[in-house]
């Protein structure tokens, strides 16, 4: 198979698979469990065929000419194929999870059909190199989302699903007006086209508020932030994809595709990203902090680690952008381990509310220390993969001598180790208040592989840093 068709079949795959399930779901449920992960899981393996040509420092290109510059136009670098690496790897966890969670709920048809194009979209909003294709990627995976979120039909539930859905949309309109603006400059919606016209102009102040508003609002980033803990209503796998794998991750992907890749803009913004992205760093640190609904907490958290992303792409210099690189993984692991792991004990123990748990470790110790591997790497804690992603970050931005916003980032580290220690500790240590065991094999099994590989990246860091690496320097222009 050559390299472009890999390409394609990564995306329409899950894509074209995702409408075959309901059919496949009327001779088996269990086939059409199967197919969902072998979808998905396809793409995750065509995508790792692109490696060896991206490491290569060689990318893909194609397109299909349209009119009005509506092309059809994908592109696979480092960058891409290192985000469907991990988009993909974590969703076919994700769904591998799902067969022993969703297995007693309504709906089942519409669950996997929705996540399996989820991932397809979000595949093909990575390839894509033209901005249209790009927002009509982006407003699936919104589609699908907002499904998603309102999995339960109770009107609370749809309510939230429905907020989710119009703070994204909203934004994503306000994108497209960015978009516009870009074409009207560049005369193109092609991204090779429009870097080669910013190499001579400058892009406007404005055009950057349009595009960053969007691009906020995908990424639950403050204050468009409030969207994401409500959709904590959704099922926990639902969760676990769009807090960790995919959904919040489309945000700081556009962003570097756009702002670092194709178009510079003013230094400016070098201090105004990390600025907003260290204040909602600290501000969702501080829920999280007094907040009593797991998943809530755990969402808060996805929402401060975002920023930290945003903090390593935004100051632009080589090692802070490969340190958020290796962020955008080891954060996906380690919180999808998390979600899950809650959705372990919320469908167990029947309760949320952190301060009526308690003593768990004893009947569920998988998910218990699962849960502690996951928390050590998002904590930064060596030798588990966040804590590389988190030095790196720090790191680039000291030596661009932003030591104001250093700090504000330091003081959420910190408040991340209290509020991950906290929830340990009522969850799963003290008096057991509540008896609940490990019930689901598969589910167990999931969160110990995600827990597994957060310390396996860690320890074989080399491979996801030159991977990385390669990427950040292909992204700077070092590799052409």
């Amino acid at each position: 198979m050559g390299y472009a068709n890999l390409v394609i079949g990564a995306i329409f795959i899950p894509v074209i698979g995702a409408f075959c399930l309901p059919l496949a779901a009327r001779a088996s449920n269990r086939l059409r469990n199967l197919l969902s992960f072998a979808f998905i899981a396809s793409s995750f393996i065509l995508s790792l065929k692109l490696i060896p040509l991206v490491l290569s420092g060689q990318t893909i290109l194609i397109t299909k000419q349209f009119a009005l510059g509506l092309n059809f136009t994908l592109l696979a670098d480092s960058l891409a194929v290192f985000m469907a690496c991990v988009s993909s790897l974590i969703s076919a966890l994700i769904v591998l999870y799902s067969f022993g969670y969703i297995s007693h709920y309504e709906n089942q048809n519409e669950y996997y059909f929705m996540v399996t194009l989820f991932l397809g979209a979000m595949i093909g909003l990575i390839f894509s190199a033209n901005l249209i294709l790009l927002y009509i990627f982006w407003e699936i995976t919104a589609i699908t989302s907002w499904r998603l979120i309102g999995f339960f039909r109770d009107k609370p539930y749809v309510l939230k699903a429905d907020k989710a859905f119009l703070v994204t949309v909203f934004g994503s309109l306000v994108m497209l007006v960015g978009f516009l603006a870009i074409y009207q400059q560049a005369g193109s919606f092609d991204l090779p086209v429009i870097r080669e016209a910013f190499k001579t102009q400058l892009i406007s102040n404005l055009t950057v508020i349009l595009i960053l508003a969007g691009i906020f609002s995908k990424s639950a980033t403050l204050p468009f932030h409030t969207w994401l803990p409500d959709a904590g209503v959704a099922p926990s796998p639902v969760t676990a994809l769009l807090h960790a794998a995919v959904l919040v991750k489309i945000g700081v992907y556009v962003f570097a595709r756009i702002f670092i890749v194709n178009i510079t803009p003013d230094v400016l913004w070098h201090t105004v990203v990390p600025l907003a992205a260290g204040l909602s760093a600290i501000v969702s640190a501080g829920a999280a902090l007094l907040e009593t609904d797991l998943k809530r907490i755990i969402a808060y958290s996805t929402i401060s680690q975002i920023g930290f992303i945003f903090f390593g792409l935004a100051i632009g210099n080589g090692v802070a952008i490969l340190g958020a690189l290796l962020y955008i993984l080891m954060h996906g692991l380690a919180k999808a381990g998390l979600f899950l792991c809650a959705g372990i004990v919320e469908q167990n123990a029947k309760v949320k509310d952190i301060t009526k748990l308690g003593g768990l470790i004893s009947t569920m110790p998988v998910t218990a220390v699962s849960f502690l591997f996951c928390s050590f790497s998002i904590m930064g804690v060596p030798p588990f993969g966040g804590f590389f992603s988190k030095f790196l970050v720090f790191n680039g931005a000291l030596a661009s001598e932003r030591l104001w916003v250093v700090l504000i980032f330091l003081i959420a580290a910190f408040m991340t180790i209290i509020y991950l220690f906290r929830v340990f500790n009522l969850v799963f240590l003290g008096k057991a208040n509540i008896q609940a065991k490990e019930s689901s094999p598969i589910m167990v099994a999931t969160v110990a592989t995600l827990a597994g590989l957060s310390l396996v990246a860690g320890i074989l860091i080399y491979y996801p840093y030159k991977f990385a690496q390669i990427a950040t320097w292909q992204m700077l222009g070092a590799i052409k």
